[in-house]
């Protein structure tokens, strides 16, 4: 893969060149998904607006699917174009707080075939700490007329993430009371995967919203159990943050594997197991009453 991370004083360079990256702004929370307001009052210089819930998912998808199921290549291709993207464009994603969700517009791009996507490490306050201006109010760049394809990150679905749990290691980078079960804010039960090993995503940034080191990301990784040639999966509450932990194992020299359906898609068949606890099989993983009954 080509170069994953981007200083705000390279992307302040490179904006001032003669083919400027399109810069895409992934404001996105848990708690508020829509990030227009925020975006309108500042953001960089030329940057437009994505919304993760309508553009980085395919809405409308049935709850079996999870709550943020992968975009069809059309409606991406449709937004991508949307967004001012070319064939041949670099682009650069950045959001508000750890790149935690830019992290899920940089891997759509990157497994779309886009060559040069960019995530700007320290998000939007690394740009501002940095002395970089923004701008204020909405964005309607030109169209762009990119083609994108579909394939070029590794995936699983329910059935591969069990057997990476079995085989390999299975990350669940949510926050840790949740994969221990004691709350669970959205999907339908609490708990986790049985096998997978707790290492939440946010422990891979810096408190200033950076990626940690390679080196300090390969040793965090490791003593998780994660090993050369042995394959490693990642999940989430929806597929959203753990492309965010795929980007982390990939600067770390991974070949990690993403869960797109993740906790929001397992929780939601009743018939699979769920653990609770702090180890990877649970106090006792059991299936639901309603598999049971």
């Amino acid at each position: 893969m080509t170069e994953i991370l981007i200083e705000p004083d390279e992307l302040a360079d490179r904006l001032a060149g003669d083919r400027p990256p399109r810069v895409l702004d992934v404001r996105w929370r848990l708690e508020r998904t829509d990030g227009r307001e925020a975006f309108a009052e500042g953001h960089i210089p030329g940057a437009v607006y994505v919304d993760l819930e309508t553009e980085l998912a395919e809405a409308g998808s049935p709850a079996a699917d999870g709550r943020h199921p992968l975009p069809s290549r059309e409606r991406l291709e449709a937004a991508a174009r949307r967004w001012g993207i070319s064939d041949g464009d670099s682009v650069v994603v950045y959001d508000a707080l750890r790149s935690l969700s830019a992290s899920r517009a940089w891997w759509l791009l990157r497994d779309a075939g886009i060559a040069d996507v960019r995530i700007l490490d320290g998000a939007l306050r690394g740009w501002i700490s940095a002395g970089h201006d923004v701008e204020t109010g909405e964005s309607s760049p030109e169209p762009g007329d990119v083609t994108l394809g579909r394939g070029g990150l590794a995936v699983v679905d329910i059935d591969g993430a069990a057997r990476v749990a079995a085989d390999g290691v299975l990350l669940d980078v949510r926050a840790a009371e949740r994969y221990r079960g004691e709350t669970e804010p959205i999907d339908p039960r609490a708990g986790h995967v049985p096998g997978a090993v707790s290492l939440p995503t946010v422990d891979s940034t810096t408190p200033d919203g950076r990626f940690l080191p390679a080196d300090e990301l390969r040793e965090r990784f490791a003593a998780a159990g994660v090993t050369e040639g042995a394959p490693v999966a990642v999940y989430c509450g929806s597929g959203v943050t753990a492309s965010h932990a795929f980007a982390a194992l990939t600067l770390a020299g991974y070949a990690p594997i993403l869960f797109p359906g993740s906790w929001s898609q397992w929780s939601n068949h009743p018939e699979l197991p769920v653990a609770t606890g702090p180890t990877p099989e649970g106090a006792s993983p059991a299936a639901s009453p309603e598999a049971a009954a």
